[in-house]
């Protein structure tokens, strides 16, 4: 229960940042680029948490 917090809690603020920075970089911000910028941050930060999982469980 607590790693699956821990997990979520991880994911979600990867996804945070790796949103608001594809806002910031793309200027003025429509609907469509919401949702893309939110899509290409939740895939970024799925693959941030697994290669920080992959380096520290060696």
């Amino acid at each position: 229960m607590v790693r699956a917090l821990t997990a979520g809690g991880e994911l979600l603020g990867w996804w945070a940042a790796l949103t608001l920075l594809w806002i910031v970089l793309i200027g003025p911000v429509d609907t469509l680029e919401w949702v893309v910028g939110a899509g290409a941050g939740l895939l970024a930060a799925a693959a941030a948490r697994g290669a920080r999982r992959a380096v520290g469980d060696r």
